[in-house]
Parts: structure tokens; C-alpha cells; sequence
């Protein structure tokens, strides 16, 4: 059996600048290639500073694509080993990809086996580990250098393997080869296959990724298989994995939406926002038309919904002229026109040109309204729980969201006792869309509530045991 021990390095994207191949027989190596690769792209200064690698030096080197056939022949039969296997492998599946050619081989990850067959090291970097075994590295973070340096580690694992690891890692049947590298299957077949919260950490011990599942084992894998380049580098950083069960997909999406607002993890990009800062808001002008409008929230009283920026909002306005046919002139959409732009295509029925009733107008300008409102002040939404020993329930009160809890079946419970078993949690535009979207397309257990929990006070720093 021949294993082909790459290391490649790249612009700091996808493109490779310098690619090394080692052929290994198990024994000795047999056949090498390494050549430096016209990536047809920029190189970051900082990558110049950590391979040496710069524009002038790739300038004359072969484009990929002149090199292909080389690889995929010296590869031919091989089994594909590097350190952090996957972004070696999917780096270099892309290049082909892009040529219109299927690279597929066995993998074999250095870090994962160095895990099972060297434990108890602080570091499983490259350089940690070379350390460790007295390996020297020359030319360190340079392909070949880096790969010679993997190859003689290599070997040392071959010679370890006295429990069949290798084996193990290539039965078809087993993940290791997709599994993060620096994260144990123990905690990957840990994970349940219910509805709830996941979190990823790096080495340090930070959140870096926050997510919903109905199917959390499931959701997991598929950032594990999926081959964008932002998902390959989040992988790379993970070293454990935890999770909250919540019973149901709206409590799943309510708790990701906070906790991505807690934590910030790098990898969240499209809830991380810390604060809201622009209101939509309704007005009538002197012709009796209803307008949407919006401003800074130090403008706006009471706002239909908040926005983190006009561009959100914008954007949110833009799906309700759609949906109720509203005219973008008096949704401040297209401003110092005398008639707006959807009414020459036929999708304004014309109130900018006095051509509609200013009635039926403000009519579709209210039902729009009511969809971003709640239907009542004062509701809880149940939900099942985490067993079939208990119910889930969302509390909205003064048409504001409270947050979420958990209740024992069969109860019949008083406004102190929802709040006793609350987890306390923020109302913001998110939350207000999540929750918008589910009363509209879901059939819900629903139950409107009286003005018996107005006087409560959910201000207080309420500490709920939800989750212990």
C-alpha cells in the first residue's frame, strides 16, 4: 500500500502557491514531487511573512491546471495523508474541481492519528509534535519542508500501530477521515439526535460557532462534509463540542439567536449584531395617506419592529411593498419622485398618481402592520419539552417577548409560576421575526392570557434553572 504525504501551501484562500508529494510504500519513499504554483491570485503580505512565498517568486511557476495530470498520476492508487487532512484534500478537490475533474482518494489524517497513538500532548500542531518526537522540521511552513517532516512522522505512527488504528481510520464505515482534527469522535457520537443549541470551541476554550438543529448529531456532520471555505476553516479550529436540548425548532431558534448576541462567536456573522438602532414606524399625512417610515430609534416612540441598520430594514420594507402591493413613494423607498417606478411595471396600483382610493390604500398599509405585530398583547405559545414528562412554553406579555421555560404536564399554573420557571431573554427584530414567522406558518398550541400578567414585573434579574 502507497501513501501519497502532501502539504501545500496557499494564498491564504483557496489557491495553492506551493505544492509537495511525497510516495510512500511504508518502508521508504519512492517517488516526490515538489513545485512552487502560479496561483493566478494575490498573495497577503502576511502569507509572504509566513512561507516566504511572494508574487515574484510564483511569477514564472506553472498555473495548476500544468500540473494537474501530475498529481492525479503520482496520487493514482495512493492513500491521501497530511496534517489536517481535510484542508490539504479539500484544497486541492477545489483545483480540480474547477478543471472539471473528480479527485477522490482514501484520506489518512496525521493529527488524528498522532491523537490515538501519541496522547497527552499539549499541541498537536505540526511543530508541536515534531518537537516532541525529535523530528526536525527544515524549512519550516514550506511545502516540502513540511511535508519531508510528516513523512518521517508517518512512519513513526506506522510503527506504532499495534492496535489497528490505521485500520480503523480507513474502514469506510468510520469518520474519523472527516472529523475535525483536533476534536474526538467520542464527543461527535455524544451528540443527541433531538431538536436544540450547539457550540463549538477552539483550543482556547471560546465559542466560535453557535447553531440550531432539529437533528443536532445530524447538523453537526454537515458543517463536517460541507467543502465551503468558510466552513473547512471553522472545522480546522475545533477541539470540542456542547449542546442544550430544547424540545422544539422555536425554542431551538430563539435560544441560537441569543446566545449568538451573548457570545459573538467569530464564525456568526448574521445575528451577531450588538445593537439595534433603527425603528419602523407608521405616520398619516395631510392627504390621509398611511405612511411606513424609518428613523433612528432615538426618533422613534414606539417602533413596529427594530433594525440593526437601514440596509435590514430597507430590505424588510421592500418584502412588504411586495407582499401587500404598497406604493415605494409613500414607504420611503424611492423619494422626491411624483409617482413612483412599480407603477410604470404595474406593481403600484397607483395611489402616487391619485388613481386609488386613499381608503383601500391604507387598508393593505394596516394589514401590512398587523402581519409585524403580534395578534394579542398577552399569549403563551406551548410547545413539547425535552421529555414527555414536561411542556415548553414561549411568553409574550404587553406585546413584548419574555423569553422561554419548562412546566411539568398536566399543571395548572398562575402568572408567578411561568415566571419562576422563565429563562429570561431579550426582545429585539430577530426574535419578533422568528417568532412572526412561526404564529403565520405553523399550526401552534396558542393560549392568550388575561391582564393578570401586565403588573408583573420581568424586569428583575430573574435567574432560571431552564437549563441546569
Amino acid at each position: 500500500m502507497n501513501y501519497a504525504i502532501i502539504d501545500i501551501e496557499t494564498t491564504g484562500g483557496t489557491k495553492i502557491t506551493e505544492i509537495s508529494i511525497f510516495i510512500f510504500d511504508g518502508e521508504k519513499v519512492i517517488d516526490e514531487f515538489t513545485t512552487l504554483v502560479n496561483p493566478e491570485a494575490y498573495i497577503p503580505p502576511f502569507i509572504t511573512n509566513l512561507t516566504g512565498i511572494n508574487s515574484a517568486m510564483v511569477q514564472n511557476a506553472p498555473k495548476f491546471y500544468e500540473i494537474a495530470k501530475k498529481v492525479a498520476e503520482i496520487t493514482k492508487d495512493t492513500i491521501f495523508v497530511a496534517h489536517n487532512v481535510n484542508f490539504d484534500y479539500n484544497i486541492i478537490h477545489s483545483e480540480f474541481k474547477d478543471l472539471g475533474f473528480d479527485f477522490k482518494r482514501k484520506k489518512l489524517c496525521t493529527v488524528r492519528l498522532s491523537r490515538k497513538l501519541i496522547p497527552g500532548l499539549k499541541s498537536y500542531s505540526l511543530g508541536a509534535i515534531c518537537a516532541a518526537e525529535n523530528i526536525t522540521i527544515v524549512d519550516r511552513h514550506r511545502a516540502r519542508g513540511d511535508a519531508e517532516a510528516t513523512t518521517i512522522l508517518f512512519e513513526k505512527l506506522l510503527n506504532l500501530d499495534d492496535k489497528r488504528v490505521f485500520e480503523s481510520f480507513l474502514n469506510p464505515r468510520s469518520r474519523q477521515a472527516t472529523l475535525p482534527p483536533l476534536l474526538s469522535k467520542d464527543i461527535v457520537d455524544g451528540l443527541p439526535t433531538k431538536e436544540g443549541v450547539y457550540y463549538f470551541y477552539d483550543s482556547k476554550g471560546a465559542i466560535i460557532y453557535v447553531g440550531k438543529a432539529n437533528n443536532i448529531k445530524q447538523r453537526v456532520l454537515s458543517h463536517f462534509y460541507d467543502k465551503a471555505k468558510k466552513e473547512v476553516a471553522m472545522c480546522l479550529e475545533i477541539t470540542n463540542i456542547t449542546f442544550k436540548e430544547t424540545g422544539s425548532e422555536l425554542l431551538a431558534l430563539l435560544l441560537e439567536s441569543s446566545e449568538i448576541k451573548h457570545f459573538f462567536p467569530k464564525y456568526n456573522r448574521a445575528q451577531r449584531r450588538a445593537r439595534e438602532s433603527i425603528g419602523l414606524f407608521a405616520y398619516e399625512d395631510r392627504k390621509g395617506i398611511l405612511h411606513l417610515a424609518y428613523n433612528s430609534l432615538k426618533l422613534v416612540k414606539n417602533p413596529l419592529i427594530k433594525f440593526y441598520n437601514n440596509a435590514a430594514c430597507r430590505q424588510f420594507l421592500e418584502k412588504l411593498c411586495e407582499e401587500f402591493e404598497l406604493c415605494p413613494k409613500y414607504c420611503h423607498l424611492q423619494t422626491n419622485v411624483e409617482r413612483c417606478f412599480h407603477y410604470q411595471i404595474k406593481q403600484c396600483k397607483g395611489i402616487c398618481k391619485e388613481e386609488e382610493a386613499v381608503e383601500d390604500y391604507n387598508d393593505r398599509v394596516l394589514e401590512a402592520i398587523a402581519s409585524v405585530k403580534y395578534e394579542a398583547d398577552n399569549f403563551i405559545i406551548q410547545e413539547k419539552g425535552r421529555s414527555s414528562e414536561e411542556i415548553a412554553f414561549v411568553l409574550i406579555t404587553n406585546s413584548i417577548y419574555r423569553g422561554f421555560g419548562y412546566l411539568p404536564v398536566n399543571g395548572i399554573y398562575r402568572p408567578k409560576d411561568y415566571k419562576d420557571a422563565l429563562l429570561m431573554q431579550r426582545d429585539n427584530g430577530d426574535v419578533k421575526r422568528i417568532l412572526n414567522s412561526y404564529l403565520k406558518n405553523e399550526e401552534i398550541t396558542l393560549t392568550s392570557l388575561g391582564t393578570e400578567f401586565e403588573n408583573i414585573n420581568f424586569e428583575e434579574n430573574v435567574l432560571s434553572n431552564a437549563f441546569n
